[in-house]
């Protein structure tokens, strides 16, 4: 799994992407007054404040207490703890639980989907978006083929998990979720500052991948992966990276 460290400032000065389209998988959660909703991996909480909005009450989780605390510092109102989605101990407290773009930090999928049908009252909904199959190929390919100019090795550097549509339903149907709703489609991401934005997304979500890397070659690293990356992801002077999405929805069977 990848490190619980992060970069709240770095996260929301030029990655606001992350949490701006996932403004659209709230429209699939329909929030609804009075209802009690998850919010698993909530980062700094932004989306978490939209669903309150509609008049939910929400918690919001992360394993990041870098994450928490700004999420905390920014929607005092809120409720948000640091919790581990790999053990999650929520019985029946929620009509729906919420995730987006933190799933594919989490290989160990059963635990997690697990503890989010256990979290759900029957008939409540599970609706998430995260990284799918396919997701950013071109750059994984780059990030690996840095380490080998380098002549650094590889091996357990990738933390991301990037299952196909079947291989989630299947997984959720197995543990009493019926999945009524689910896509998988392509998503060109722009990143932000231009011919930095790349360097800033691997220092943002990379740091497995860099903490392969010595110190002292780490710019020598970043520029390897970039210029193995200039071909397919350097588009009209912006990076745009080669995001796939799985998103779904699922009932509770009561």
């Amino acid at each position: 799994m990848a490190s619980a460290k992060w970069d709240a400032e770095l996260y929301d000065s030029k990655h606001a992407f992350v949490w701006e389209k996932g403004r659209e998988l709230i429209e699939w959660l329909s929030p609804r007054p009075g209802e009690r909703i998850l919010d698993l991996g909530c980062g700094t909480g932004q989306l978490s404040s939209e669903i309150a909005a509609a008049g939910s009450s929400v918690v919001g989780v992360d394993r990041s207490a870098e994450m928490v605390r700004e999420a905390r510092r920014k929607f005092p109102d809120l409720r948000f703890e640091v919790c581990d989605a790999r053990a999650l101990t929520f019985v029946q407290e929620f009509d729906a639980v919420f995730s987006n773009a933190a799933l594919h930090w989490i290989p160990q999928a059963e635990q997690v989907v697990g503890g989010i049908a256990s979290a759900l009252k029957p008939g409540g909904r599970f609706v998430a978006e995260f990284g799918g199959k396919g997701n950013v190929k071109n750059v994984l390919a780059a990030l690996e083929q840095g380490l080998t100019e380098l002549s650094l090795p590889s091996d357990g550097s990738n933390p991301w998990y990037y299952p196909s549509l079947a291989e989630y339903s299947s997984l959720l149907e197995e543990h009493g979720l019926e999945v009524r709703q689910a896509i998988l489609f392509d998503r060109p991401t722009r990143l932000e500052d231009g011919a930095g934005g790349f360097a800033n997304w691997i220092a943002m979500f990379c740091e497995s991948f860099l903490r392969q890397v010595p110190e002292a070659e780490r710019g020598d690293y970043v520029r390897a992966v970039e210029a193995a990356a200039r071909p397919t992801l350097w588009k009209n002077d912006l990076w745009e990276l080669d995001y796939r999405r799985l998103r779904l929805a699922a009932w509770k069977v009561a």
